[in-house]
């Protein structure tokens, strides 16, 4: 442990070093991490079709371009508060189910009301009056849908997470195996997501799907989120059973963060806003830069992550939502090239561990914003050359064209893995040392996610509607970020002194 962060916990309380440990620890055998970390596929693959579909369905339900973004508002907003709150409470749990599980199924059974009631938006709002190009009932019930479903998605994840780093411990290794694990499933189930998404004939296998208020591309869309309530009860079940968590005692219930103890902290939710604040004067420099790298990257990743198959349906292939063929053409192909990233972002986790003990997690995760930020100036040039092509309005785009940019979509597919894996492993183990609850510890991450997704979502769209709606400006922004970020984590993050590979059994 550096010394400086010997020194901090050292000056902490003891009951505060013990309260949010978990119980004494065997070590975990990898298949039993495999099983735990199969829920990532079931949660990911309701966001796939939600990063791929979403967009551009609400741009088909009326909403203007230049507003879809703020739709998305409310994922930064609901981690910046529920996945904290949500990490304190599970940090406590004293069910004889254990602490991260009952938040893992409570999460799952939200996300499949929320993505049902996304599916049926539109013959809800038909019912309620609703006819015509713009929808506004079918556009409130979507919206409210779409809601609940951050709020769970952000519900369920950072109990899996913590849930992983409570089963390795002090295994710095292991931790890395098991978010990589984490981030195999998130690729597989983003593999099956988008390959879900870019299939246009699910109406014709759910013919109950297409309505007088469903067309065909809403019925696809409907019978895709019928497939993912299916597939995140299984993937839930897995994880849930091979978990296996040994419930905590009253002893273990103390407040990390106050000497008085939970009886003399007035109540539960001053208790979680002193902690959550209270955490940050534990932090080495080394945690800061992680946070800071961490917001960087995802100030890059948020705009391709909200306008990928809009960019490849406006674009690339020249369409508008509700005119002509041309932009759902597109947006399937998006699809299908986000279904090749996650093929390579699912080879890249395989791969993690040995790329990171060999140069050092920090210097990879830089090495990956730098090529991050090279791919989206690549997809700013490959939207200057269609620009000057002609083809827009009366044809398809040329082939090499579209060839481009799904290979842009597939390559940062590697970059995407160690966004998802690294910066968790990295905070894992620091925090680990400092005696922090890792579902406090988490949501204190969480915070330097979301923060930045609350400043894209607030101005991507405008900006973007600025110079001409397209979505160019973002990605710039996004990619401006992500080089600065890599520079950072080159440069300030330390490489760990145990970089000498090991095999784990």
């Amino acid at each position: 442990m550096p010394v400086d962060e010997r020194q901090r916990a050292r000056n902490r309380p003891s009951s505060s070093r013990a309260a949010a440990r978990p119980p004494v620890r065997s070590k975990v055998q990898l298949r039993k991490l495999l099983k735990v970390a199969s829920v990532a596929c079931g949660i990911q693959f309701g966001w796939a079709l939600q990063l791929s579909l979403l967009t551009p369905y609400v741009q088909e339900l009326g909403i203007p371009h230049a507003w879809a973004s703020i739709i998305w508002l409310c994922g930064p907003l609901s981690g910046l508060l529920v996945q904290p709150l949500v990490g304190h409470f599970s940090d406590r749990c004293t069910s004889r189910f254990g602490r991260r599980r009952p938040f893992i199924v409570a999460g799952a059974f939200s996300i499949a009301f929320a993505v049902l009631l996304i599916g049926y938006s539109a013959d809800v709002g038909w019912l309620l009056g609703d006819r015509g190009d713009y929808r506004p009932r079918a556009i409130a019930v979507f919206v409210f849908g779409f809601w609940i479903l951050d709020v769970a998605n952000n519900m369920t994840q950072g109990p899996c997470r913590a849930l992983l780093a409570d089963l390795t411990g002090k295994d710095h290794r292991r931790t890395r195996v098991a978010n990589a694990y984490f981030s195999l499933f998130m690729a597989v189930g983003n593999i099956l997501g988008y390959a879900t998404g870019s299939f246009s004939g699910w109406f014709k296998i759910l013919p109950f799907t297409l309505t007088s208020a469903c067309n065909v591309e809403c019925a696809n869309l409907k019978s895709a989120f019928i497939l993912d309530v299916i597939f995140i009860a299984i993937t839930t079940y897995i994880s849930t059973s091979a978990a296996q968590e040994v419930p905590l005692g009253s002893s273990d219930r103390s407040t990390p963060f106050s000497e008085e103890g939970p009886e003399q902290s007035g109540s539960t939710q001053e208790a979680f806003l002193w902690e959550l604040f209270g955490t940050f004067r534990y932090f080495s420099g080394t945690i800061w830069i992680i946070l800071i790298v961490t917001a960087l990257t995802w100030i890059g990743w948020f705009p391709f992550l909200l306008f990928d198959t809009d960019w490849m349906g406006r674009e690339i292939y020249g369409g508008e939502p509700n005119e002509g063929r041309n932009y759902n053409a597109g947006v399937r192909m998006g699809a299908l090239g986000l279904m090749l990233n996650s093929v390579v972002l699912g080879i890249t986790s395989v791969l993690m561990e040995k790329l990171c003990s060999k140069w050092g997690a920090g210097f990879v995760w830089g090495i990956s914003n730098i090529f991050m930020a090279l791919c989206f100036l690549l997809m700013l040039i490959i939207t200057f050359v269609a620009n000057h092509l002609g083809y827009r309005g009366h044809d398809l785009p040329p082939d090499g064209i579209v060839i481009a940019a799904l290979v842009l979509f597939t390559v940062l597919g590697a970059p995407l893995a160690i966004t998802y894996s690294v910066p968790y492993a990295l905070i894992s183990t620091r925090i680990e040392s400092l005696g922090l609850g890792q579902g406090l510890s988490l949501g204190v991450l969480n915070l330097a996610i979301v923060i930045p997704q609350v400043v894209v979502s607030l101005g991507s769209g405008p900006w973007d509607q600025l110079f001409g709606g397209g979505n160019s400006p973002a990605f710039a922004v996004g990619g401006i970020a992500a080089f600065a970020g890599g520079l950072t984590a080159i440069l300030a993050i330390p490489r760990s002194s145990a970089q000498k590979p090991r095999i784990l059994t």
